[in-house]
């Protein structure tokens, strides 16, 4: 636990050099027509379990593919808070799981997709303290479930709720960080707990908590790299540099992954015990790409779900939001 505390800022990145395979979506009604700048300051948005971007850090990556430019880095706890410095320009880059852009759009935060990834199935889970009386997901009923509002944990729980043919209404939703929860779950003062990794290990190593549904149960889900579209219009070959970036990074863990382990326990501040199956149970290789019509009406279906549970005030409509220019990289 204390190894988890000091881990207090999370969650996820990844990428392999072609991107074979990809598709040009259609344009969005809002583009903006490119006028390239010179380009002084790159800012990179990262949560401490993102090995991409740890790597590509180290690696001095994003220097290799922007020479002369100063590389910043800002942490952050989780996506919901990342997309909220990217939106006033705080933030040129970052990576976030499926649910923060969609309740970033539906508040007229300014963003834009760029690419995308893959998520491990295993590495969400909805889990209950050892020794719960929780055994069926109707045993949800009138339960009180922490989860982060806005992150991929949150869609997961409603994933869950739907399978369970219950409604939100039906449960007690306790909106925590991660570190709070994982406290809540320890006292035995929240029932269950909807969350990802390396938190979801930790606990399951930890605590001895009991996974009740993981993501293996439903259709594959996707994690996003977004941008700020102010910048992506001053520097628009800017995105397909941090696409190749990332995706050096990946095939750099590939061909390294002892090191690349000691990055990660050393970034999370993790014990080994933890670090180590949470590193590999990660998809090898994991390549980052421009997104396609499949990932984009992914992502419209769930924000058409929340928008139908009102977890949303509106509908919203993805493809208006993912970036697309004519220097797009095709096969």
């Amino acid at each position: 636990m204390k190894a988890l505390q000091t881990f207090a800022l999370l969650s996820v990145s990844v990428l392999s050099l072609t991107f074979t395979g990809c598709e040009k979506s259609t344009p969005h009604s809002n583009t903006v027509k490119s006028s390239a700048t010179q380009l002084d300051d790159l800012s990179i948005g990262y949560q401490k379990s993102a090995l991409n971007l740890l790597v590509a850090r180290q690696q001095k990556l994003f220097e290799q593919q922007f020479p002369n430019v100063k590389v910043h880095w800002k942490e952050f706890p989780a996506g919901p808070q990342m997309l909220e410095a990217l939106a006033v320009g705080a933030v040129d880059f970052g990576y976030v799981g499926n649910t923060p852009p969609i309740f970033a759009q539906a508040a007229g935060k300014n963003i834009r997709y760029v690419g995308y990834e893959l998520v491990t199935p295993t590495s969400q889970a909805l889990v209950t303290p050892r020794g719960s009386s929780i055994h069926t997901l109707q045993d949800l009923k009138g339960k009180r479930i922490a989860v982060q509002k806005g992150s991929s944990a949150h869609e997961l729980l409603s994933k869950v709720l739907q399978q369970a043919q219950l409604s939100w209404q039906d449960i007690q939703p306790i909106w925590l960080a991660p570190a709070e929860a994982r406290a809540a779950l320890d006292k035995n003062s929240i029932d269950a707990w909807a969350i990802w990794d390396p938190f979801l290990s930790a606990a399951k190593l930890d605590a001895q908590a009991q996974v009740l549904i993981d993501a293996t149960a439903f259709p594959k889900s996707y994690a996003f790299y977004i941008g700020n579209p102010k910048f992506l219009q001053q520097h628009p070959q800017a995105a397909h540099k941090v696409l190749a970036s990332l995706n050096a990074a990946d095939q750099w863990i590939l061909k390294h992954q002892d090191q690349a382990l000691d990055i990660y326990t050393q970034s999370t501040g993790l014990a080994p015990h933890i670090a180590a199956p949470v590193f590999q149970q990660r998809l090898k290789p994991s390549p980052i790409y421009p997104l396609n019509a499949q990932v984009i009406q992914s992502q419209q279906h769930i924000a058409n779900t929340f928008q139908q549970a009102q977890l949303i005030p509106q509908s919203i409509q993805i493809q208006s939001v993912v970036w697309n220019d004519s220097h797009n990289i095709h096969p």
